[in-house]
């Protein structure tokens, strides 16, 4: 199991825009996404490394990814957004609850808590409004373009954003968890992990794979 440090940056970050240059002044390290769990059917590996801090209030994401194609098809928050180039962030703050946060390089997202992938709660539209988002891509979807491609993306995730979890503050917390890039319909579908997963064939939602995440 790996361990992955989220730092307190103690200044506000209002905007996702911001997060990359705030990450990069306070020093931040950047952590590979680098696991081919399933080499055999899924042996492509993109370049993909992410950066993770908090302000007590929010949680902080930077993604830097360098894949051979792209793809963001989905038109809203909530559509099939792992069938294009995705990040994944998945948390579980506590208890058997745990969020999948998936992303696509538009900035289009997917928020949903449960115990297991079969009974997902999605994010209400007011939590969905709550989360700003940066993508160097823009925020127009776009059908696959196939050329090496370097993007970003930067997430401001406010406390609540984990609605059915009730705490005051990051600071402290203890958590488990795992960081993900995918890209289900892309020509080279791909499937990488920060912590290994040992399964016959892709599967995200294993909690019992998550690494450990504290945040100071």
């Amino acid at each position: 199991m790996q361990t992955l440090i989220i730092p307190k940056l103690n200044q506000n970050i209002a905007s996702a825009a911001d997060i990359p240059a705030a990450l990069a002044k306070a020093g931040i390290a950047y952590t590979t996404i680098n696991n081919v769990n399933w080499p055999k059917d899924y042996p492509y590996k993109p370049s993909v490394e992410f950066a993770a801090a908090h302000t007590g209030d929010a949680l902080l994401l930077h993604y830097r990814v360098e894949e051979q194609s792209v793809r963001a098809v989905a038109q809203a928050d909530h559509e099939h957004i792992w069938e294009d180039a995705c990040v994944e962030f998945f948390i579980k703050p506590a208890n058997d609850i745990y969020y999948n946060v998936e992303c696509n390089c538009t900035g289009k997202l997917l928020v949903a808590a449960g115990k297991d992938r079969h009974e997902r709660k999605p994010a209400p539209a007011d939590i969905m409004q709550g989360i700003d988002r940066w993508a160097s891509l823009g925020t127009d979807p776009f059908d696959t373009r196939v050329e090496p491609t370097k993007w970003e993306l930067a997430l401001r995730l406010p406390i609540t954003t984990f609605f059915l979890h009730k705490f005051n503050t990051f600071s402290g917390l203890r958590a488990t968890g795992n960081v993900y890039k995918c890209g289900d319909c892309l020509p080279v579908p791909h499937f990488i992990s920060w912590n290994p997963i040992q399964t016959d064939s892709p599967d995200f939602h294993r909690p019992d794979f998550f690494g450990q995440m504290t945040f100071e």
